[in-house]
């Protein structure tokens, strides 16, 4: 006998729940979620069956799936009305390394029964290269250096081209240093204590910050707001060079301040990971995510952002 219920999926949407399904529910896929309406159903994607009881608590129905073995994947087709994606490239070794298969995997699940609304991508302010401390728009073109920057690129590109087949509202928001006092690791306190160097003011370079709960309310902006395909800066109206960073940093916890090295020196004392952010100079122009997005930045500064 048939069934008189209509399936969900068939409903106007105004009858019906969103549902918005996180790809990497971290940090800051969990301040996604907590920043989201009640009347919105957050689902979580996660490889680890141990997160489940943790995304649960905090009101998120998981999904179990892993990006690097496609055919788990299978189940989340058609499952959400947008799509928020914050997990990283793959940094195992491949023949072709400059490629994201993880964001290639999802894409290909979410084609199955229908596209999503909308995708947020967040990829990386990495993408852009070493731009000699110049500010940097959206249309510049990239220049990755780094393999992982290659990846984010690479996945960027694999974005676009599903919003423009598929329909789908894709926004990609390439983000500098993400800090918060109450993320892991996501103030600098560490590394001055630890006494690691900067560099000296006439070797140092431009680094660009956003806190965590201004992210997520990039990236809340962006589901709902983003313009088809478009790329946005998401960062804070800082303009710092890195060792001015640390120094205000420092100043602030009652500190000392870091010692300052040229880079010669730096480069033998220093690992390979931050010697590759010290190489790379660029004031991101944040001036779209602003105007098209609407986003009114908490902590504009990282000063009002380390003093919160």
């Amino acid at each position: 006998m048939p069934s008189n219920q209509t399936p969900l999926g068939a409903l106007p949407a105004r009858f019906r729940r969103q549902r918005i399904l996180v790809v990497g529910c971290g940090d800051v896929g969990l301040r996604v979620a907590r920043a989201l309406p009640s009347r919105v159903r957050v689902l979580g994607l996660t490889s680890s069956p141990a997160r489940m009881p943790q995304l649960r608590a905090q009101g998120i129905t998981p999904l179990h799936g892993n990006l690097d073995q496609a055919r788990t994947l299978a189940r989340i087709a058609g499952l959400a009305d947008r799509v928020v994606h914050l997990a990283p490239p793959s940094t195992e070794p491949a023949q072709q390394w400059w490629r994201d298969r993880r964001t290639e995997a999802l894409l290909r699940a979410l084609r199955l029964r229908g596209a999503p609304a909308a995708l947020v991508y967040a990829s990386t302010s990495g993408v852009y290269g070493d731009c000699a401390g110049e500010w940097v728009p959206e249309h510049r073109p990239v220049a990755p250096h780094t393999p992982r920057a290659q990846r984010r690129v690479d996945a960027e590109r694999l974005v676009r081209f599903f919003g423009r087949g598929s329909g789908t509202r894709t926004s990609v928001l390439r983000i500098p240093g993400i800090y918060a006092s109450d993320r892991v690791g996501g103030t600098p306190r560490e590394r001055l204590e630890k006494g690691t160097p900067v560099l000296e003011a006439g070797d140092d370079v431009y680094t660009n910050h956003i806190h965590a709960d201004d992210l997520a309310r990039a990236v809340l902006a962006a589901l709902w707001r983003g313009r088809p395909q478009r790329v946005y800066n998401a960062s804070d109206d800082s303009a710092l060079k890195m060792g001015d960073y640390f120094d205000l940093a420092a100043d602030l916890y009652g500190l000392p301040r870091p010692p300052r090295v040229p880079r010669n020196a730096a480069q033998e004392s220093l690992p390979l990971v931050l010697l590759s952010f010290m190489s790379e100079s660029r004031r991101l122009d944040n001036r779209r995510m602003k105007q098209e997005l609407r986003v009114r930045l908490r902590h504009p500064t990282v000063e009002t952002g380390l003093r919160a």
